[in-house]
């Protein structure tokens, strides 16, 4: 059974089926050759990140997501550290809802994981046609209501 926590810094957790989670993101894992281990979900205001950002990274900017790698050659582990404010922020930006961005985010950091990046020339088109194809197998009950 995948092992994910949810922690929540200076906000309230999501309301998330975790079942549905975790079926979700061991469907894109394995679509992606990879099995997953112990993940943490730590979602925080725009000041946590940016602390975390600036502490961890030397980046001194806001982010939608911090990815923290532990994961071995099939297995993948990590911390990812989700601001909330930023997630509402390019929702708002990019004229979508709060939940499918939410969870756009919540799989960037596994596909991050998995080793898929998008800083380089061509991968944020890869990154996105991942995400898109994530999105497109989100379980109907992962709100819980």
């Amino acid at each position: 059974m995948t092992q994910i926590s949810y922690i929540a810094e200076n906000v309230a957790l999501p309301q998330l089926n975790h079942e549905a989670v975790a079926s979700w993101v061991e469907k894109v894992a394995a679509s992606l050759g990879k099995r997953v281990g112990a993940l943490s979900y730590i979602f925080c205001d725009d000041e946590y990140i940016l602390d975390t950002n600036r502490k961890y990274l030397q980046h001194d900017y806001y982010t939608d997501i911090i990815t923290f790698d532990y994961s071995n050659r099939r297995r993948i582990s990590g911390d990812m550290v989700i601001s909330l404010d930023t997630v509402r922020t390019n929702a708002e930006q990019f004229a979508k809802s709060y939940d499918s961005e939410l969870l756009r985010v919540i799989i960037h950091g596994v596909l991050h994981l998995c080793g898929i990046n998008d800083k380089g020339p061509g991968e944020r088109e890869i990154m996105e046609q991942h995400e898109n194809e994530a999105l497109a197998i989100v379980p109907s009950n992962i709100f819980e209501s």
